[in-house]
């Protein structure tokens, strides 16, 4: 039997970034999928902390040599791969000096950048360009984290007529951080090709401000929430929605809920 596909999108995973309760847990799913029977690729912003010696990173020159286009302003993107320690599998590192050569990832809590919403934008739609060039297509796109949130949506407007996404299931990863709420700025910056800000009203909470996690768990087919301290009463997770809703228990049950949902949307999509 073939393998089915999961495309793993996420803004952390151990080795190369720690020291956060993300970085932990998603540095175990790749070899837990593998295992149960998942073939995987993984994609991450190449930050300041991934390190080219240390972590052996190369460049993946057929890939590089891209712009990306964010609010009419080109970004150069480069490609860089390493060997996940103790497995065969590899990840990507979408890079670009501007959005990620910085000391810290996302700032503080108290001051995060002022362009995040800029460097969300570019790494979401650098990574589907990525995918593109791979003429890989996935059967669920699996997006860990707030930096990925907008390639649901992205996927489902931008890229609606893009063949290689047309069957792929989408699963977002909810992880409690503070990041996740954007200014004004960002209807602006996440309106990319031929969308309009007011396309991104979805993203939008009542008080008028930015909430990725809102617009992501739109567009998404399934949500599994990676954080104890998450609260899933948020209305957006409670408004009766038809989608899968994976809440968190514990670590264990996070890569349980994982499995049966890959496996419920699968066969969905085989019934369908």
């Amino acid at each position: 039997m073939e393998k089915k596909r999961v495309l793993l999108i996420t803004q952390e995973i151990e080795p190369y970034t720690e020291g956060t309760a993300m970085s932990s847990i998603i540095a175990k799913l790749p070899k837990f999928l593998s295992d149960n029977g998942y073939e995987l690729r993984i994609l991450m912003p190449r930050y300041s902390c991934v390190n080219e010696r240390r972590h052996r990173l190369h460049e993946v020159v057929r890939l590089s040599g891209m712009n990306i286009i964010v609010d009419d302003d080109d970004y150069p993107l480069l490609i860089k791969v390493a060997s996940l320690p103790n497995s065969r599998l590899q990840v990507y590192f979408l890079d670009n000096d501007e959005f990620f050569k910085r000391p810290t990832i996302y700032g503080t809590p108290e001051e995060p950048f002022e362009d995040n919403a800029d460097r969300a934008a570019f790494f979401c739609k650098g990574a589907i360009e990525i995918v593109k060039k791979f003429g890989w297509a996935p059967d669920i796109i699996l997006c860990e984290g707030f930096m990925t949130g907008l390639v649901p949506f992205f996927l489902r407007t931008a890229y609606k007529t893009e063949p290689l996404f047309t069957h792929a299931a989408l699963v977002y990863g909810l992880f409690d951080m503070p990041y996740e709420h954007m200014t004004e700025r960002f209807f602006a910056k996440a309106a990319i090709n031929n969308l309009k800000e007011g396309d991104l009203d979805v993203f939008r909470n009542p008080d008028g401000s930015a909430s990725i996690h809102r617009g992501a768990s739109a567009y998404s087919d399934a949500i599994i929430i990676g954080s104890e301290s998450f609260d899933a009463n948020v209305d957006y997770l409670t408004a009766g929605n038809a989608k899968i809703v994976q809440l968190w228990d514990t670590e264990e049950t996070f890569f349980a809920n994982t499995l049966a949902t890959f496996n419920a949307l699968i066969e969905a999509t085989v019934e369908g």
